[in-house]
């Protein structure tokens, strides 16, 4: 009997420490105690309905062209190869509805990215061989997706220099209705901040990798505030926790957790969960090379597999487990044909079990699950319904908004600004007291033309190299913006264009004015002007053409190399050193014409006008004012050039290929 009651004792003293470490665990992860719902949805419930899927993935086109050409490989050919071809997605159906929060798990290569890519209705280089998907009783259409779904992507791409409530609002500018008042705007970016517990970070910069700003979770939670400002009814997050620390990740999940319960339909993709974030999910789905291994409530995992033989050992986490126990092991041939006849009697067992089913839910034999409840809190915020209209903002509220947006980035970036004007003022410095000193003394021919080629030559490549790594950091940015409607290609143009003018202008300023009166060129408010609007003209040119170039080609390195090659051989024929009927050659008869140089021979010195130099070297062939038009022609070919390529070239980053 003694015995006995000392281990039931020592039973209970183990249960109430077990109550305890949960209660410190709850009191340490659970950090956000407010619990309320600041921001739900008011719209009709939401079901999602994925029937008999088959999607099969061209495993060619996910490699970027330019690594096929480098492998010798060329593009289209590949992908007619019947090899390259694979199935992603094997008959999967399941349903669920507003207030659950379904999880997909898996390792890598289980379908998590095709189903998202079918869901979502991303074109990534696959194609659906069988199956539909429902949205609402409705066929799943790029419309349909539009008005329903919001997908969050794994990276977040945001404009570094912006606060987070001026992110929210430059977004809800573009994205909310044009009915929406200012009042209203501003209402719903407060509510998602207070919904996604922003207010500490509201007016802190939201940064990037190199520049410090909000959290990783924080900015996480910005990028899903983006997608929540039209307040979607499916909220679609492609493995949300990645590169998040254990104890943000969690708390990102429950902010998840929270909003599924505020009326929505939260479905996400995860590698393997811990413990402590697969308790907050309502549903899984467990997927291996493209089949359903599982497909129920979370909290039945355990008694599925172990009904059906495979028990969770104690103190494991089941996600970690069953990941594992599914997984194909490529390690060897012997192996990888064993793991994937384990997966496929699993997968047909599990759709054994749920035939027959309306949602091919399992559910436990002792509880049904109520698939139809939507957790309701008494502090619910009244929120302002959206009206019936939906029209999104015309073209001249997206370009007003982006223009500013634009501007307020790329002024808040300080250190870029002061070391972009000391590089101009140091150039120009360096240049003009090269040859300062002369007094009233011309330069001679010689020393007027080198001049004239390091004004003209050196700064376009700083220019370039600025423009081109700048578009190639906002173009993932770009392209899912473009993506999602936000806007279209035509006001991103002209904001982009004229928003960094200002910038352009101060740049030309702070290089070309020491420049020319340093090194005493030309007199008179006429040709200085002259010279002035001609530096302007082709440092803006070289900015067009980088803008192109950036738009046209895939990477970084290519966009440098190929405006290099075209601006080097565009200065090389401008006069200076090739003579050609050339095109930039403005420089050289605004200094030229009309004034006297001396030249020496032996003893012998004389003048001659700048006209007859000019006219021995045929740099008189084409008058001032064709030389700007045929610049300004140019800059035009260039700019329309980088129209078509945002029209029709997706912007797709190399990390999306």
């Amino acid at each position: 009997m003694a015995e006995k009651a000392a281990e039931e004792t020592g039973l209970w003293n183990e249960a109430a420490s077990q109550n305890d470490l949960q209660g410190l665990q709850e009191s340490l992860f659970f950090s956000e105690n407010d619990n309320s719902l600041y921001f739900t949805y008011s719209g009709q419930s939401n079901t999602l309905e994925v029937r008999d899927l088959t999607y099969q993935v061209d495993m060619a086109s996910q490699v970027p062209w330019f690594e096929q050409l480098a492998q010798f490989k060329i593009p289209w050919m590949s992908h007619n190869r019947q090899d390259s071809s694979e199935l992603g997605i094997q008959n999967l159906s399941f349903k669920v509805r507003s207030g659950q929060m379904l999880a997909i798990i898996g390792s890598s290569g289980c379908g998590r990215a095709s189903l998202l890519d079918v869901i979502t209705g991303r074109d990534h280089g696959g194609r659906m061989k069988s199956g539909q998907v429902w949205i609402n009783g409705q066929l799943s259409t790029p419309q349909v997706v539009r008005e329903r779904v919001a997908h969050v992507r794994q990276h977040d791409q945001l404009l570094p220099n912006l606060t987070v409530r001026e992110t929210l609002a430059f977004i809800a500018q573009l994205r909310l209705p044009r009915t929406f008042s200012q009042a209203q705007r501003d209402k719903r970016v407060e509510d998602v901040i207070a919904e996604l517990r922003l207010r500490q970070c509201a007016n802190t910069r939201v940064g990037n990798t190199y520049m410090r700003g909000v959290s990783g979770g924080e900015r996480r939670r910005v990028s899903i505030g983006v997608q929540l400002l039209w307040n979607p009814g499916i909220l679609i997050l492609d493995e949300p926790t990645s590169g998040l620390d254990s104890f943000t990740a969690h708390n990102l999940v429950r902010t998840l957790s929270r909003l599924a319960k505020g009326n929505r339909l939260v479905l996400i993709s995860l590698h393997q969960p811990r413990s402590d974030i697969f308790r907050l999910f309502d549903l899984v789905l467990l997927m291996t090379s493209g089949t359903t291994i599982y497909l129920g409530a979370a909290e039945h995992m355990v008694q599925y597999f172990t009904a059906i033989g495979h028990p969770c050992p104690r103190y494991s986490n089941p996600a970690d487990f069953y990941v594992d126990l599914t997984s194909i092991d490529r390690r060897s041939r012997e192996q990888e044909v064993a793991t994937r006849a384990k997966a496929r009697s699993l997968a047909a067992l599990f759709l054994e079990k749920v035939r027959g089913s309306d949602d091919f839910l399992w559910k436990a034999d002792t509880r049904e699950m109520d698939v139809d409840s939507c957790a309701a809190s008494p502090t619910l915020s009244q929120n302002v319904d959206c009206p019936s209209s939906t029209e999104l903002p015309g073209a001249g509220q997206q370009f007003t908004t982006l223009i500013r947006r634009q501007i307020s980035n790329d002024f808040r970036d300080l250190p870029t600004l002061l070391i972009h004007g000391a590089e101009a003022c140091l150039m120009s410095l360096i240049i003009g007291f090269l040859y300062y000193g002369h007094g009233d003394t011309n330069l001679s021919f010689m020393d007027t033309v080198a001049l004239l080629f390091m004004t003209g030559a050196l700064i376009p490549f700083n220019v370039i190299l600025d423009v081109v790594s700048k578009c190639h950091s906002e173009r993932a940015m770009l392209y899912y913006e473009l993506e999602d409607g936000l806007y279209t290609t035509g006001p991103y143009f002209f904001a982009k264009i004229l928003g960094e003018l200002p910038e352009h202008c101060a740049y030309v300023i702070i290089y070309g004015i020491p420049i020319y009166w340093l090194t005493n060129l030309h007199p008179g408010a006429e040709s200085f002007l002259l010279h002035f609007l001609m530096v302007w003209l082709v440092v803006f040119c070289c900015r067009a053409m980088a803008l192109a170039a950036a738009a046209m080609l895939p990477t970084f390195h290519m966009s440098s190399f190929f405006c290099n090659a075209l601006y080097n051989s565009f200065y090389l024929t401008g006069g200076y050193m090739i003579k050609l009927d050339n095109l930039w050659i403005g420089l050289m008869q605004i200094q030229f014409n009309g004034r006297l140089y001396t030249m020496q021979i032996g003893n012998v010195t004389f003048s001659i006008p700048g006209d007859k130099i000019l006219s021995s070297m045929d740099l008189n062939s084409h008058p001032l004012h064709v030389i700007y038009l045929i610049v300004i022609g140019i800059s035009g070919g260039f700019l329309f050039l980088y129209y078509m390529s945002l029209r029709f070239i997706k912007q797709k980053s190399s990390q999306d290929w």
